[in-house]
């Protein structure tokens, strides 16, 4: 799943691409590289970030939907909007990735339903604006999981069949360094729900904590490790903004494991 970001404020590649033309070539660039999906995001998800108006959002985002689809990429909209959601998947989008898991907009996963469509449910303590401050969990694993096979029964309750839908730990998304690591340690369990589970390490944070601050750019070698990591204990859905390497990297893990 490669990362196509229509934001100024992203923790990483922000303002790069805000202009319809120069993000959708980006998004071809990242499907050329061998993504799968791209996915598609008007809103920053980064600790702190502030919501982006409705109008604004549909203004960055459906332009560069438009343009993927019509060149038969497989399109992801990213945002907790119904009504953003709505127009993207009118204009050609076919997953839609809620980072609120529906909590935010919960007529979201009827949507869905009614749409046919694919869906991602990712756990965040809060909002963005509150998730990392202090962050605590008794056991993170136990309660990720516990949050994700209630939000996948909502789902399934709310009419998505559950072969439609993924499930993201929420990696960075109101956790320490420990509690993303510990995830990673024990991401089986979250794989052993039984859904598809999508892992988001890229350029994080607690990458470059662990590599003696590194900055976003300089985050590569913690992604590709992530990633294989996460490749190993079960992931299916790798979301990454240099696809190129991760790719290969994956591949090369994925000759080695037995299933």
């Amino acid at each position: 799943m490669g990362i196509v970001n229509v934001t100024p404020d992203s923790f990483s590649d922000a303002g790069l691409f805000l202009e319809p033309d120069a993000a959708a070539e980006h998004g071809v660039a990242l499907a050329n590289q061998g993504a799968a999906i791209l996915d598609v995001g008007g809103e920053s998800t980064r600790p702190g970030a502030a919501p982006v108006p409705e109008e604004e959002e549909l203004r960055r985002v459906l332009p560069v939907v438009e343009r993927l689809a019509a060149l038969d990429h497989v399109v992801s909209i990213d945002t907790t909007k119904v009504a953003v959601a709505r127009r993207a998947l009118d204009a050609g989008a076919t997953i839609v990735n809620d980072v609120s898991a529906f909590r935010f907009e919960p007529a979201m996963a009827g949507l869905v339903a009614e749409r046919g469509a694919r869906c991602c449910v990712m756990h965040m303590l809060g909002d963005p604006r509150t998730m990392q401050e202090n962050p605590r969990y008794e056991d993170v694993v136990s309660e990720v999981k516990s949050f994700l096979e209630e939000r996948l029964r909502f789902a399934v309750d709310e009419g998505i069949p559950e072969e439609r839908v993924w499930l993201d730990p929420g990696i960075g998304f109101g956790k320490t360094v420990e509690h993303n690591l510990e995830l990673l340690r024990r991401l089986d369990e979250i794989v052993a729900i039984g859904r598809p589970v999508v892992i988001g390490t890229s350029r994080k944070s607690f990458l470059g904590k662990l590599t003696g601050g590194k900055p976003e750019s300089k985050r590569l070698p913690g992604t590709i490790a992530t990633n294989v990591l996460a490749l190993e204990r079960g992931a299916s859905v790798f979301r990454v903004h240099d696809v190129a390497p991760v790719l290969d990297a994956l591949r090369i893990a994925a000759a080695t494991v037995t299933r």
